[in-house]
């Protein structure tokens, strides 16, 4: 890769451009208030930047469930043209660390049962896929997810 990748925030004045990204990456869309809420969730959303272009995001938010704190990353994806170049495991890496400084018990998320190349980079971060959920996605093809998961205690 020739560049500097960088991770920034999302603010009100970029949060537009995580809207375009998601819309070229995901085969779901997110409504206003999606968008809204990311803008407060700081270290748990970010934006993947080389040199001034904007190719990435993660999106995650967290929650404490029966006495463990839990995160779930609701997007993570970078534009097509710029895959299988480090950005997905950068904003991975940058999650998982937020966990474990933030003493997260478990990170997970959902994975279109399709999705090969994703499934490979969450494994190969110690992630499991721990449930198959039917009919998870609504009005996209194939419908299951799987459900991941990584504890982060181990």
């Amino acid at each position: 890769m020739v560049g500097t990748l960088e991770l920034g925030e999302v603010t009100q004045h970029n949060v537009r451009v995580l809207r375009l990204i998601n819309q070229q990456v995901f085969p779901v869309s997110y409504n206003h208030r999606f968008y809204r809420d990311i803008i407060a969730l700081g270290e748990w959303s970010k934006l993947a930047f080389l040199d001034d272009l904007t190719i990435g995001a993660v999106c995650a938010r967290t929650e404490v469930k029966d006495n463990h704190k839990r995160c779930y990353i609701m997007t993570l994806g970078c534009l097509p043209h710029y895959r299988r170049l480090g950005v997905g495991e950068k904003l991975l890496n940058h999650i998982l660390g937020q966990a474990r400084k933030e003493k997260v018990d478990v990170v997970t998320l959902h994975v279109q049962t399709n999705n090969d190349a994703a499934l490979r980079l969450y494994e190969k971060n110690g992630f499991t896929v721990v449930e198959t959920k039917e009919g998870y996605y609504k009005k996209i093809t194939p419908a299951d997810a799987y459900v991941l998961e990584r504890r982060m205690n181990e």
